[in-house]
C-alpha cells in the first residue's frame, strides 16, 4: 500500500509541476537577469488536491514567483504543498528571501525541479525548509525545469548566454537564394511558432550580410505580442548598418545593438548613435567578430538567451566556436533550386553531444529541436 501511496503521490506532483513550467513559460525573456520561474500552491482537505494560488516572476524580475503565489493563497497557503520550478532563494537583498517567506507562510512540503547554480542559493534555499520543518522533494521534472532555463543556467555557470541557432530548410537542403533577399521557405504556421521562440528570447543575433540582402524588421509580430520584441543585435564590424534600414526605423521600440570592431568609420558610428543605435566593442579574429568575447559581453548586458537567426556564415561561425545550445531546424515543403544557399547542417549532420528532444509538425512544415547538455 506504501508503494501504491508513494507511486499517486509522485504522479500527482508530476502533474502540478508541470503545470508550474508552463506558468513559468509566460514572462520568458521577459524578467531581467532572473529566470521566469513558475510556482503552484497547492492544498488537499480530503476531497483531492486543489490549486489555491500560482505565481510566475514578475517582468524586470521581481517579485519573485513565490511571493506572488503566497499573495493569491493567502491564509491557504498553511499546509499546502508549493510547486515551484526552481530552488527558492536564500539570499537577501531588499526583501526576505522566498525560502523563508514560504515558511512564514506556513506551507507544510516544498517540491522543487531544478536546483539553482547561483552560489548564494545552491542547497541554501532548501536548508532553510528543512530547518524549518518543511518537507522537500527535489528533482521532480529537473530535467524539463533545466531545458526552460538553460539561458540562466548557461548566464550563471558559463557567463555567456544560451545560444539558439535557428535555421529553415527547403526540401533540397537550402536556407535561401543569393541576391533574392527574403525568400519564404516556411508556411505561416511555422513562421508563427518562430515569432513565439522571439518572444521568449533576450535577443535576436544576425550578421549584416542579411541585413543588407533582406532589411529585416526582427520584431514579434503576433497579435497582443509585439511588446515581447526582443533587443536585435547585429554581428557588424564596419558599422555598415543602414540608417534608413527597418531595424533603425524600430528603434524607438525594440532597441539595436551593433557589434563593431575600433576600426569602424567614426562618422557612420556617430551618425548612428545619434538615431539610437548602441554600440559594442569586439575584437575581431580572422577578419570577424570575436563571438565567445562578444557573448560574454551579453550576459553582462543582462542576456540570458540569444536566438541567431540570420545567414549561413554567422551560423557556421557559432558552431566553429561551439557555443550553439540549442538547435531548431524547419523543414520547408518548398524547393529552392539553382542559385541556393546551403544550409550549414541538416537533421543527419547534428554536432556530436546534442541529442533530439522534440518533433513537430506545422502545417506542411516538419520541426527538430536539438539540445547539448551543459
Amino acid at each position: 500500500m506504501a508503494g501504491k501511496a508513494a507511486a499517486g503521490q509522485d504522479a500527482i506532483d508530476r502533474r502540478f509541476m508541470a503545470a508550474a513550467l508552463r506558468l513559468s513559460r509566460r514572462n520568458a525573456g521577459r524578467t531581467a537577469t532572473n529566470p521566469s520561474v513558475g510556482t503552484v500552491i497547492v492544498r488537499d482537505d480530503g476531497a483531492g488536491p486543489f490549486i489555491v494560488g500560482t505565481g510566475v516572476t514578475a517582468v524586470g524580475g521581481r517579485p519573485h514567483a513565490e511571493t506572488e503565489a503566497l499573495a493569491e493563497a493567502v491564509e491557504l497557503a498553511r499546509g499546502a504543498t508549493a510547486y515551484v520550478t526552481l530552488e527558492p532563494c536564500a539570499h537577501h537583498g531588499r526583501t526576505p528571501p522566498c525560502a523563508n517567506a514560504l515558511v512564514n507562510a506556513g506551507v507544510a512540503r516544498v517540491v522543487g525541479a531544478a536546483s539553482d547554480p547561483d552560489p548564494r542559493v545552491s542547497g541554501k534555499g532548501y536548508a532553510i525548509l528543512r530547518a524549518a520543518g518543511v518537507e522537500v522533494t527535489e528533482g521532480v521534472l529537473a530535467r524539463e525545469a533545466a531545458e526552460q532555463m538553460v539561458g540562466y543556467m548557461s548566464r550563471s555557470l558559463r557567463k555567456r548566454p544560451e545560444v539558439i541557432l535557428k535555421l529553415a530548410l527547403s526540401v533540397d537542403g537550402k536556407i535561401g537564394r543569393r541576391g533574392a533577399g527574403q525568400v519564404s521557405i516556411t508556411g505561416e504556421s511555422a513562421r508563427r511558432e518562430v515569432h513565439l521562440m522571439r518572444a521568449e528570447a533576450d535577443a535576436i543575433l544576425v550578421g549584416i550580410g542579411t541585413v543588407l540582402e533582406d532589411d529585416p524588421a526582427l520584431t514579434v509580430r503576433l497579435p497582443g505580442l509585439e511588446s515581447r520584441s526582443p533587443i536585435r543585435v547585429v554581428l557588424d564590424r564596419h558599422a555598415r548598418l543602414p540608417e534608413a534600414s527597418k531595424l533603425v526605423a524600430g528603434i524607438d521600440r525594440v532597441p539595436v545593438y551593433v557589434a563593431a570592431c575600433e576600426h569602424a568609420d567614426p562618422q557612420r558610428k556617430a551618425a548612428l548613435e545619434r538615431l539610437g543605435v548602441r554600440f559594442i566593442g569586439t575584437e575581431t579574429v580572422d577578419s570577424r567578430v570575436a563571438l565567445p568575447e562578444l557573448m560574454e559581453d551579453l550576459a553582462a548586458l543582462g542576456m540570458a538567451s540569444v536566438l541567431v537567426e540570420g545567414g549561413a556564415e554567422v551560423a557556421k561561425a557559432f558552431l566553429a566556436d561551439d557555443l550553439v545550445d540549442r538547435i531548431v531546424l524547419f523543414r520547408g515543403a518548398v524547393e529552392v533550386g539553382e542559385g541556393g544557399i546551403a544550409a550549414p547542417l541538416d537533421e543527419d549532420h547534428i554536432p556530436t553531444g546534442f541529442r533530439r528532444v522534440r518533433d513537430m509538425r506545422f502545417g506542411d512544415d516538419l520541426y527538430g529541436e536539438w539540445i547539448r547538455g551543459m
